[in-house]
């Protein structure tokens, strides 16, 4: 059998800045929820090293279609992310609960 194609998974400055933001708020209520919720948002994102093509296209108003697959994560995570040829750019981590309405503008 020969192995299949991973893909190379690039985090924006932009996602980091956002995912930091989120377990920065949630470390003040729980700092173990914040942890547990940062390894489960990385391992995801890692996941995307095989098959990204398998979570669907973000279908909204203001982004060009089939630009970003959207990637949900627990109950109120959103990865937004790109690919590219063989690399995958993560450019968004939205916490749903918050106000998301720019992205779409």
């Amino acid at each position: 059998m020969g192995r299949t194609n991973e893909y190379k998974v690039i985090v924006s400055d932009r996602a980091r800045q956002m995912l930091e933001s989120h377990l920065r708020f949630l470390a003040e209520k729980s700092p173990e929820a914040a942890r547990e919720t940062k390894g489960t948002l990385i391992q995801a994102m890692r996941s995307l090293t095989r098959m990204p093509e398998r979570y669907p296209f973000l279908d909204a108003e203001y982004i060009p279609p089939n630009k970003y697959h959207k990637m949900f994560v627990e109950k109120w995570y959103l990865v937004l992310y790109q690919i590219q040829d063989e690399t995958v750019y993560v450019d968004h981590i939205i916490d749903c609960r918050q106000e998301y309405k720019w992205l779409v503008r």
